[in-house]
C-alpha cells in the first residue's frame, strides 16, 4: 500500500527552487496524484505556475521511502500567493485539497499532512490572527478525511524574509511564533523550524539546496512525532550513508 502525504500552502510548499540546481534524488519509489491516479514522479511535482520548482516534498518523500520500505505518494494542493482566506473551509482550494485527498484514499493510506504558508499573511492587519485563522483550516481537513490524529506538519518562514523589498513580510517572526503556539496547542501538530536556511536571488522562495534539507526537517519532525530516531543535524553525505543504513 502506498503511504500518501497532503501537500497543501503556498509557493514554498508548491516549490520554487530552480530546477538545474536540485539536488539528484531516487525517485524510483516516489508517485505523484493526477486525475486520480498515481504517476511515477516527475518535476515540477507542483505546477501551480510556469515558474514552479523543486519542492521540499522530494526528499521528504525520498527519506521516508527508504525508512519505511514502500511506495511514497504525493497529493500536491500547494497554491502560489494564496492567503488563509483562500484555504478556509468551504473555499476552492480547500475543496480541491480534501477531493483529491478522497481520490487518494481509495488507492493509498494518507499519514501526514504538510504546510508551509504564511508569507500571505505577514501584513499587519492580518499576522495577529494568524492562529485563530490557521485552526479551522487544520480541523475542517482533519474531519473531512476522517483522519483526527493524523500528523499534521507546518513549516516555519525563512529568516531572509528579512531582507525582501517588501516591508510587510519583515514581520514573518510573528507567523513563526504563531506556527510554534499551534504546534503546541494542538493535537499530533509539529513545527518545522527554517532558521538558517537560505533563498533564491529573489527573497522570498527557498533554493533548491534548502529546500532540500527542508524536507529532511520535515521527516525529523514526522518520525520524532512517531517517536522513532530521526536524521536531525546530518549533512547531505551523513544523510544518504544513513538512510543505505536504515
Amino acid at each position: 500500500m502506498i503511504h500518501s502525504f497532503l501537500l497543501i500552502g503556498q509557493s514554498n510548499m508548491a516549490g520554487r527552487g530552480i530546477l538545474s540546481e536540485a539536488i539528484p534524488i531516487d525517485s524510483s519509489h516516489i508517485k505523484i496524484l493526477r486525475n486520480g491516479r498515481w504517476q511515477n514522479m516527475f518535476r515540477p511535482i507542483n505546477p501551480d505556475r510556469p515558474f514552479s520548482g523543486v519542492s521540499l516534498a522530494e526528499s521528504f518523500a525520498e527519506a521516508y521511502a527508504v525508512k519505511h520500505d514502500c511506495d511514497v505518494g504525493l497529493i500536491c494542493c500547494a497554491d502560489g500567493g494564496t492567503s488563509l482566506e483562500q484555504w478556509q473551509p468551504g473555499s476552492l482550494l480547500f475543496e480541491n485539497a480534501v477531493t483529491q485527498a478522497k481520490l487518494a484514499q481509495r488507492t493509498s493510506t494518507i499519514v501526514g499532512i504538510l504546510w508551509h504558508q504564511g508569507e500571505s499573511d505577514c501584513y499587519p492587519h492580518l499576522n495577529a490572527t494568524y492562529q485563530e485563522r490557521f485552526e479551522p483550516i487544520l480541523h475542517g481537513v482533519r474531519e473531512e478525511l476522517n483522519l483526527p490524529d493524523i500528523p499534521f506538519l507546518v513549516g516555519g518562514l525563512g529568516d531572509y524574509l528579512a531582507e525582501y523589498n517588501d516591508p510587510a513580510l519583515h514581520n514573518y517572526p510573528i507567523i513563526n511564533q504563531a506556527l510554534v503556539k499551534i504546534s503546541e496547542e494542538n493535537h499530533a501538530v509539529g513545527f518545522v523550524s527554517a532558521e538558517g536556511l537560505t533563498s533564491n536571488a529573489d527573497r522570498l522562495h527557498f533554493n533548491s539546496k534548502s529546500l532540500y534539507e527542508f524536507g529532511l526537517r520535515y521527516l525529523t519532525v514526522y518520525e520524532k512525532m512517531a517517536g522513532d530516531i530521526t536524521l536531525s543535524g546530518l549533512n547531505e553525505k551523513e544523510v544518504r550513508g544513513e538512510l543505505e543504513s536504515l
